[in-house]
């Protein structure tokens, strides 16, 4: 049985708890992101036939893809064990030696958020990448000397929703780089429909239908969707979730049939209500809306611009005809162009 050391700097909060309750453990079981786990999949039996560590892998892409799923499962799949962190919580290069004297041969370090982590840390890590092995300077000014420590063979995953934030000599150490994609309607629907099974909540195939509908393109979103969901109908009902609970539900959480939720609506409507539509710049809106604009541009863009509600241009976000439909509101007539007045030698 594949040995899972897990080492938390972060409380898990009760959202993430049941996130990693619902979380596959082993590739076989990940649903949507298949060309990524077929290649994980190759790399997972080259490193068992060669008896070396995996590669150091990099994952992207919006929050809620399945980035800490995907790292979770590659223990499991290699019998070894997993440390986690985050970025944010390495302030400094002695944040990082409890992580990585611990290593075993061949184990995992997930670092979350990788891209927060700061330059005096990832300068510290890269003779740890590449030859195994960190340099620790002892004492200061002229007495000051360094020790090289050799640490065993690891592989070092990265999640980041950012990866343009990392510097070309972080990004260039992972043997492997992978983008995570949203999921479709259908993928959502079987997420839905297993985790509904694991929560012993029965569930119609209609209504997982609509979970996934309305949740974003994420399993992340659905997995909180179906937790709602459920909720509601154990409270007002039998328990068991059918196409009219199901709508009933979401209704209720102000979740809409496109799967917008209050914040959604309110980005657009500040957008073209307050600024004409734009073009408008992300701080600006994230200051009218009371939000961050991390959290604007790393959960709420994403979806809104796949979807094509909005648009980014040189001078900000801009409302697309959708936006106003969604709204109820009446797209602005375009301008017609206007002509150049003749000079005065022409």
């Amino acid at each position: 049985m594949a040995r899972e050391k897990v080492i938390t700097t972060v409380p898990a909060d009760e959202v993430q708890k049941h996130d990693a309750a619902l979380r596959p453990k082993l590739l076989k079981e990940v649903i949507g992101q298949r060309k990524v786990a077929e290649r994980l999949e190759i790399a997972v039996c080259a490193s068992k036939k060669l008896k070396e560590p995996l590669g150091h892998i990099l994952f992207d892409g919006p929050p809620g893809l399945g980035k800490t799923t995907f790292a979770t499962v590659l223990p499991n799949e290699l019998g070894t064990s997993i440390q986690l962190t985050s970025g944010p919580a390495l302030s400094k290069p002695a944040d990082l030696l409890p992580f990585l004297t611990n290593l075993e041969e061949g184990s995992v370090l997930f670092i979350d958020e990788i891209h927060r982590m700061p330059r005096v840390v990832e300068e510290f890590i890269y003779p740890a990448m590449e030859d195994f092995r960190i340099d620790i300077v002892l004492g200061e000014g002229m007495s000051a000397r360094t020790i090289s420590m050799n640490l065993k063979r690891f592989t070092l995953i990265g999640a980041t929703t950012r990866s343009g934030m990392l510097s070309s000599p972080m990004r260039d150490r992972f043997k492997m780089h992978e983008h995570l994609e949203f999921y479709s309607v259908e993928e959502l629907a079987q997420i839905v429909r297993i985790n509904s099974a694991k929560l012993n909540t029965p569930i119609t195939d209609a209504a997982a239908l609509e979970l996934a509908q309305r949740s974003r393109g994420t399993p992340r979103v659905a997995n909180s969707r179906l937790y709602w969901t459920r909720n509601f109908a154990a409270a007002l009902h039998d328990g068991k979730i059918t196409e009219d609970i199901a709508r009933d539900a979401l209704d209720k959480a102000e979740v809409d049939r496109e799967g917008l939720d209050k914040n959604d609506r309110k980005y657009l409507e500040t957008l073209i209500d307050l600024y004409a539509g734009g073009p408008t710049g992300v701080e600006a809106l994230a200051a009218t809306i009371n939000l961050a604009s991390d959290t604007l541009s790393d959960e709420i863009e994403p979806y809104l611009l796949r979807e094509q509600y909005i648009t980014r241009s040189p001078r900000g976000r801009v409302a697309m005809p959708r936006a106003y439909t969604v709204l109820g509101k009446i797209p602005p007539r375009p301008k017609p162009e206007e002509k150049p007045q003749p000079g005065l030698f022409d």
